[in-house]
């Protein structure tokens, strides 16, 4: 049976990312919550992983624990649910920086799917840090997510923004030129499950059983923006089905988690057949002959 973190290590996960966090991430319980964040997904990634008898918990279960283990952060315990609430409404409020990364013939765009099963699938994209520009954001953010570092081929006035009810803005630059055959993987873990080429056309037709509700927003935008930009596409009248190019190798018991972390080519994300030249594919990947 698995069991609960000790004193000690809630000791040093407080004092590692609480304690010695950045003063301007205390100046307030919204801002200090990234913190405890932080500390969660450490707890998760590192300390789970290293020591299999340890539960994993939700974001909410780790932090009361971590509450009612410091005596600066007990007295607010009886106010949890409303700390969640306010944190949660922060949360969604904050800007949003990313990219649509499109290959050499503009014809595929790059997407990621987040960890959870029920996730859906987005360009890779994060929320911006305290004081951090758009450009920069959507730069890391992008590395975190893919591996893939698009600072040489970003330009920051070539961008589509949109701003969801009024609230959260936001930003992705369009990165025109990245090859196909690109070696992508996560640098995060626990955060994105499958990364995928898809073309442009079949986002705007629709693949069966694929959660598109964060890039269509995008697509009209984003066609007037290729238009503009660039030649006409080119499009194959025989709708190609996406490209995966990584993803996560899991197996379920009583809980998911994570076995190996593989970077493939033709993996189904969904059930139809995948044409494409898979030795040549590999070949450029140097994953096998």
């Amino acid at each position: 049976m698995s069991s609960l973190p000790s004193k000690k290590i809630l000791d040093d996960l407080y004092t590692r990312f609480v304690v010695n966090g950045p003063e301007e991430e205390k100046q307030s319980m919204n801002r200090l919550m990234f913190l405890v964040e932080s500390a969660h997904w450490y707890y998760e990634d590192n300390v789970v992983e290293n020591d299999k008898t340890l539960k994993s918990l939700s974001f909410g279960e780790f932090t009361r624990l971590l509450f009612n283990n410091s005596d600066v952060l007990r007295p607010h315990v009886a106010n949890m649910d409303k700390i969640f609430r306010d944190f949660g409404y922060y949360k969604s409020r904050i800007p949003v920086a990313g990219a649509i990364i499109l290959d050499e013939t503009c014809e595929r765009c790059l997407l990621v799917k987040g960890w959870k099963k029920s996730s859906n699938w987005s360009f890779p994209r994060g929320k911006k840090n305290t004081n951090e520009e758009d450009d920069v954001c959507a730069i890391r953010e992008v590395l975190e997510e893919t591996g893939f570092d698009v600072s040489k081929l970003l330009k920051k006035e070539e961008y589509i923004e949109i701003t969801f009810q009024g609230k959260k803005r936001v930003r992705l630059y369009v990165v025109v030129g990245v090859r196909d055959d690109t070696a992508f993987a996560p640098l995060t873990k626990k955060e994105i499950s499958q990364i995928s080429w898809f073309r442009l056309d079949g986002l705007e037709s629709g693949f069966a059983g694929l959660k598109l509700f964060e890039v269509a927003p995008f697509l009209a935008s984003l066609k007037s923006w290729i238009s503009k930009h660039m030649s006409p596409l080119s499009i194959d009248k025989h709708l190609k089905p996406p490209l995966c190019v990584w993803t996560t190798t899991r197996k379920t018991r009583t809980k998911i988690t994570v076995t190996s972390t593989e970077r493939r080519c033709n993996v189904k994300p969904w059930k139809q057949s995948l044409k494409v030249n898979k030795s040549a594919i590999l070949q450029a990947l140097g994953i096998c002959s």
